[in-house]
């Protein structure tokens, strides 16, 4: 479904991302790990074309499709969404015209709403005065609604509660579940995995790509006990 393909990207000319090498195939949930400035945020936005994210060297592939010149909203037509780490703040667009939108199924938008817990929240400014569980719902809420067969999920459960994390892991597992959905997960807490069925995990330090393919639990219990700073020893020693 995915392929990133000796992938390198520079941002305002400097080098973040060297040789980059990921596939994500159908119905395959990969999590990646790696400290703050490690470049993570930088590839997902890297596959989803953001403005400044150009890349150096290499493609990223998508269901066989070059993704290089592609505007962001046809890549969304492709099949891909996006959970920001930081999700903008939009004024005069209530969450219930944005849903409405997305999906034209009203019994789903109620349903969704209710099991997410919404309710309170749908006809308020998108992200205005939240706090981090309630932006973080509403993001799932949308990219649930959006249907991408690939998700990028960047740090779902940053800056969120115990609760909110059991429900929207819940959601997002049964989402997952569906028709060989498939999705990359960037985590720093690591809480996601008691909800999310991951069978691949990969390491992301210093802009380059390390231990691909290892389950994600082994690897961030080793990274809770030992640090990143074993990983980068453990690396060097290859």
């Amino acid at each position: 479904m995915l392929e990133v393909r000796n992938v390198s990207v520079d941002i305002g000319g400097n080098p973040v991302l060297k040789n980059i090498e990921l596939s994500i195939a159908p119905g395959d949930v990969m999590v990646m790990f790696g400290p703050n400035g490690s470049g993570k945020s930088t590839l997902v936005k890297a596959i989803m074309g953001f403005g400044g994210y150009s890349l150096a060297g290499g493609s990223i592939m998508y269901k066989g499709r070059d993704l290089k010149a592609m505007r962001i909203d046809e890549r969304v037509a492709l099949g891909i969404g996006i959970m920001y780490q930081h999700p903008p703040k939009v004024r005069g667009v209530r969450l219930r015209q944005l849903s409405r939108f997305l999906c034209g199924d009203e019994k789903k938008i109620e349903d969704l709403t209710e099991t997410l817990s919404l309710e309170d929240l749908v006809d308020r400014d998108i992200n205005f005065d939240l706090s981090g569980g309630e932006m973080k719902r509403s993001e799932l809420f949308q990219i649930s609604l959006q249907e991408p067969d690939l998700l990028l999920l960047d740090e779902p459960e940053s800056g969120v509660d115990i609760e909110n994390i059991s429900l929207m892991g819940k959601v997002l597992n049964g989402y997952l579940k569906k028709k060989e959905r498939s999705a990359l997960i960037i985590t720093h807490t690591g809480y996601i995995l008691d909800y999310v069925e991951a069978r691949r995990g990969c390491l992301m330090i210093d802009g380059q790509l390390w231990c691909a393919g290892r389950p994600p639990k082994e690897m961030f219990e080793e990274i809770k006990n030992k640090g990143y700073g074993f990983c980068r020893e453990c690396h060097g020693k290859k």
